[in-house]
Formats: structure tokens, sequence, C-alpha cells
């Protein structure tokens, strides 16, 4: 140990010796070589950034690569240059690549993106813009599934701006601009095709729109001029709104008109059967509903549903009794099926249920009800019920006094689900929601 001691002094007067006279004819001459010490304990190179490395054996110590210069970090600048020009070769390629991709196929691509994702794709140039627009896109678009429907509600509070959206897949709440005038109450009645029919408190005017591109259609007024209060149901003509739509009224006493978008105006196909029973005491609560360019309204007195087809002029009566202890109740549709929803009521006990129109028996068969633990919240309240989207997507508005819950039912998978609280934007109020319809999102769909 007396020899290592020894060493370690040596080692320590030659770094002395270094740093005063050996630094400045090595930095004239070249780079700083560098020294290491052994670990003598270990049996190691240690280094010890003296200058030099230094090695031994048993009985002498060799310095050793004091011409060897260590290894030099670039310079950060030389790095981000070698990266920037990495990144322009890489720009270049991507430019030369999507130059050459076939414009066909550009429709074909967006036309499988989330919708929240073709707005984005609308912003970036007024060619890209004009392609969401174009004939090609509103077919490629048609024939693609998007999943779920979104839903268009009016709201009880600020009544400037009073509509809210909502997006069941990103559980999300939209706010967009009111596409009338703040002088125009309006309520949500009837959708087909990525448009919403809109009437407004006379129920005589009405508007077409799409809530996504906020365009905006005001149809000619029905020419009945006598206030009264109407069931409106709305198809389209083929698959897409751009082959046209048709929206239809029907009142109490049988008066009804057809509107076809097509010809742009009302007509009256033929007088009501003579053999149904007026009044028809229909259920406004009830939305009508759509199946193919059939459409289902439901009635109280008789209990059943009446159906019209818009393109033959046909109608049908089918009376169908009311499950026991019903009180609101709504008609709904499903791939094509007649579905019943409604609130239960028997003693304090309120639960909410599903039912299937069986086309053999013509009788209600439960296929399914809101889960126990969801209903105890509903125990002893008296509860009402308002449904604010039918169509394979229920949006169930479930009030009571000082209580306002919102749920999803998914007629698919068979799934309940609450729906996040309606806020404003910079706003920490609840908005309470008053009435809506589902429609399907189309950014292409034009009133």
């Amino acid at each position: 140990m007396g020899e290592v001691a020894a060493l370690r002094q040596l080692v320590g007067q030659v770094q002395e010796l270094w740093d005063l006279y050996g630094a400045v004819h090595v930095h004239a001459h070249g780079p700083l070589p560098r020294w290491y010490l052994l670990d003598f304990e270990h049996g190691s190179i240690k280094d010890d950034h003296c200058g030099g490395r230094t090695g031994y054996s048993s009985e002498l110590l060799k310095i050793m690569e004091t011409n060897q210069s260590p290894p030099r970090k670039r310079p950060r600048r030389d790095k981000n240059r070698e990266k920037a020009s990495l990144l322009n070769s890489a720009e270049t390629m991507q430019l030369d690549i999507w130059r050459e991709f076939p414009e066909d196929l550009f429709e074909t691509v967006i036309a499988r993106l989330p919708v929240a994702a073709i707005f984005r794709f609308r912003s970036v140039c007024r060619k890209w813009c004009s392609l969401v627009g174009s004939d090609n896109f509103s077919q490629q678009y048609s024939e693609v599934p998007h999943g779920m429907p979104w839903f268009y509600t009016i709201t009880h509070e600020n009544a400037s701006n009073n509509v809210a959206m909502y997006d069941p897949s990103r559980k999300k709440w939209h706010h967009p601009s009111v596409p009338l005038a703040p002088a125009k109450i309006v309520i949500p009645v009837a959708s087909a095709g990525g448009l919403v029919c809109l009437l407004d408190l006379s129920h005589r005017n009405f508007y077409i729109c799409n809530p996504l591109t906020q365009s905006l259609k005001e149809i000619p007024p029905r020419s009945v001029q006598a206030w009264s209060r109407v069931s409106v149901g709305m198809a389209l003509n083929g698959t897409t709104s751009s082959e046209g739509y048709k929206v239809m009224w029907l009142q109490n006493d049988g008066n009804h008109e057809v509107y076809d978008s097509m010809q742009g105006m009302w007509s009256r196909p033929g007088d009501f059967p003579p053999s149904f029973k007026l009044p028809l005491a229909l259920n406004f609560r009830s939305q009508p509903v759509a199946v193919g360019s059939t459409l289902y309204f439901m009635c109280s007195e008789p209990e059943g549903v009446l159906s019209y087809d818009v393109s033959t002029g046909i109608w049908t009566q089918f009376i169908i009794p009311l499950p026991l202890h019903l009180t609101d109740h709504t008609l709904a549709e499903f791939q094509g099926r007649i579905m019943l929803v409604g609130l239960v009521c028997k003693n304090a006990a309120t639960c909410v249920c599903i039912w299937e129109l069986q086309r053999m028996t013509l009788l209600w068969k439960e296929v399914d009800r809101m889960p126990n633990f969801w209903c105890l919240e509903f125990y002893g309240k008296h509860m009402r019920m308002t449904c604010l989207g039918n169509s394979g997507l229920l949006m169930l508005s479930l009030k009571a006094k000082r209580m306002n819950r919102l749920v999803i039912y998914d007629l698919l998978n068979k799934e309940w689900q609450k729906v996040p609280d309606c806020m404003l934007p910079c706003s920490r109020k609840k908005q309470w929601i008053a009435c809506g319809t589902a429609f399907s999102p189309c950014p292409s769909a034009l009133p």
C-alpha cells in the first residue's frame, strides 16, 4: 500500500507541473492529451481528467496515449443543420407523393373520417372545402356507415343562442350559432338525411337546416291559415338528401299536407280515409318515426299507431293496446322495427321500459328496462319523460321537481349511459334541455 500512495503522490506532482508549464505548449501545438489513473484496488483504468492516461504493472507506472485527442461533441448548431436538411428532404418527398395522389381517392378517404376531422379538413384550403360539398363526396359519405346519430336540442336558457348539439361518440356538447333571426322561436320536430326540420310557435312556418354547416332554407308556409297544433314527420325520397325529401304535417281533424323538396310546394295527396275515427287524438309528445317512405304517428284514442306512405299516399291504422301503468311514452325506430319507450309508474316506483312491436300479434313485447339502481333515484317522485331522439339511439329527459336527468339508451347494444351536463362555454351554469331530435350528421347535406 505504501507503493500505491507514493505513485498517487507522484502523479499529483506531475499534474501540478503540467498545469503550470505544459498547458501553454500543448494548446499551441494541438489538442489536450488525456491522462487516466488506475484504480489499484479494483484493477481498472479511471479517468482523472488530468490530461493523460496512467497504467501500471507490478513495478512500473507507464504513461500512455499522451498524443491522442478525446472524442469531441459536435456543436448543436451542426446537429440542427443536419436535422433541418433531413426534414427538408422528407418534406420534398412528401410533397412529391401527395402531388401524385389521385384526386378521386380524396373523397373516398375523407368520407371515412369522423365529423370533427372533416371540418378540420375543410379549413385547409378552398379546394378541399369545395371537395366536401361535391356530389361525389355526398354519394361516398352516404355509402359509409357512420355510427351514432347526434342530437339537436333547444335549451330553456339563453334565448338568443339556445341551440345545443350532443355528440354521443365523444360525449361532448357543441353550441353553434342559431341560423335564424333572434326574434324567431323555433323547435326541432323531425329529421332525415342529416337535415333537421324546424317549426315556429305558430305551427305554420317551416325551416330546413343542416346543423353542422348552419345552412338554412325556409320552405313555403302551409296553406291552412288557422292556428292548430300539428304532428310533423320527414322522410327521404331516396338514400341521400340530394335525391330530395318530403315533410308531412297532420292534425287531429285529419287535415294533412306533404311538402316535396324537388317540387318546392305543398300538396294534399288524397282525402283522409272515412273509416278512421275522428278526431285522431294524436300524441304530440311522441315524434313520428320514419321507416323508408312510411311515417308512423302515435295515437291515444283509440290506442295504436297510424301510418302513411308519402310515396304511395296509403293510410294504415293499427289498434294496439298500450302496456299497463304507462304514463309518458313515445315511438322509436331501430333497424326498421317499431319500438316504444315509456315511463312505467306503479305505486311510488318509477322505471323506464323499452318495448318492441310484434308484427304478427300487434302487441308490445318488453325487451329491456332501466337498471334498478338508477330507478331508485326516481322513487316517490312525480316524474315526466321527454324523448329527444328516437332513431337507433334514444335520449331521454327525465324531470321532477328540482331534478333533470339526461340518459341515452343504445338500442343496438342495450346499454344505458348518463349524459354529461350541458353547459355553455366559459360558464358553469347548467342548461336545461326543453326539446330536441336525433339526426345523422352529414356535412354535404343541403336543405
